[in-house]
């Protein structure tokens, strides 16, 4: 793809989300979704390979569907109430359509069988896009809405939830397990949304950091499979040692970095007199966990091709550039330390 066509495409990615951010009207917001999807499409199907394009298929079908939904839920309200701002959604039914909506956007559950199956048609840089950026301006819509019901919402997380450890459970494919993985960190963000949306503010950004990391460790040793992990030790041993502590971080395994948002997220829910919703959601997160500890298991305990050809690798010079490498997995193996003032800073 040409540099020119490259930049304007990322150029509008970015122009879409930022309509989003500022925009108070739903026409608006509608725009920039639609600008944004748009925006991503060409680079999901750059490289023309019949996988790509099927996923670039999907994906567009999916946007289309939630932005169609998303036009007709406001418009409704408009109709129903004369108010077309974001923040005064007053009927119970255009709310409810809303959630949908957005939740179609970002793959949440019920409504997100369409992003394992994107995901695994793309490549790891542009899965990364899909995964973080993509997410930004649908969440800002429903950080917004001020829904007197908090029912669909806490559903749909639970669901997420149970779902994002259940369908990532017999995967060998690295993408798959990442969406199921998105799928489940989206439905801990969705469970508090009603209740700290700074909390779900700051869980976006950890789970951001942690994704970031994962996906550039994943590009870095070429692996899209399980098996394929299990000789990275030859390319990068110090990187293949601190791998696990990045999965297992994803998983929010004390004392990580990923942590902090599931322990604040409990907690506010055991403020909310919420003791059996919060319970579940820790229960659900043990099956997260567990194809986390499986990746863990493949990268470091599985004995690996050890012929002369195949340990040479890691003496070669690299010259490839690691520092965002770095940090992103310094920030996501080390940052539980930083909760007080992360709290201080986000939430009171």
């Amino acid at each position: 793809m040409s540099p020119y066509v490259m930049t304007t495409l990322l150029l509008g990615l970015g122009l879409g989300t930022t309509i989003v951010f500022a925009s108070s009207h739903w026409l608006l917001a509608w725009m920039g979704l639609e600008i944004n999807t748009l925006a991503i499409i060409p680079l999901m199907a750059r490289h023309h390979h019949p996988r790509a394009v099927e996923a670039t298929t999907k994906y567009f079908l999916t946007q289309a569907t939630a932005a169609a939904a998303l036009l007709f839920a406001s418009t409704t309200n408009a109709w129903l109430t004369g108010q077309w701002e974001i923040q005064q959604i007053a009927h119970p039914f255009p709310a409810t359509l809303l959630i949908l909506a957005l939740a179609l956007k970002i793959g949440l559950a019920p409504v997100h069988a369409w992003l394992p199956e994107v995901l695994q048609g793309l490549d790891l840089i542009t899965g990364l896009v899909l995964s973080t950026w993509q997410k930004l301006a649908p969440f800002a819509l429903l950080l917004q809405l001020q829904t007197t019901n908090s029912a669909p919402l806490i559903i749909m997380g639970l669901l997420s939830t149970m779902v994002g450890g259940w369908g990532g459970l017999n995967q060998t494919q690295l993408r798959k397990m990442l969406a199921y993985s998105s799928i489940a960190h989206l439905g801990w963000m969705v469970l508090i949304l009603q209740f700290s949306p700074l909390i779900t503010l700051l869980a976006l950004i950890t789970y951001f950091i942690m994704t970031f990391s994962t996906f550039m460790i994943f590009k870095m040793n070429e692996a899209t499979t399980i098996n394929a992990l299990a000789i990275s030790w030859t390319k990068m041993p110090a990187l293949t040692a601190l791998t696990p502590l990045v999965l297992l971080s994803l998983g929010g395994l004390p004392p990580l970095t990923g942590f902090m948002p599931k322990w604040l997220i409990l907690q506010e829910l055991t403020k909310q007199d919420m003791p059996a919703l919060a319970t579940l959601a820790a229960l659900t997160s043990l099956l997260s966990l567990y194809f986390y500890l499986r990746l863990s298991y493949a990268m470091t305990l599985t004995m690996s091709p050890n012929n002369v050809t195949g340990t040479a690798p890691w003496r070669f010079m690299n010259s490839r550039f690691t520092t965002h490498v770095a940090t992103s997995t310094t920030g996501t193996i080390l940052l539980l330390p930083l909760t007080p003032a992360a709290v201080a800073l986000l939430i009171t």
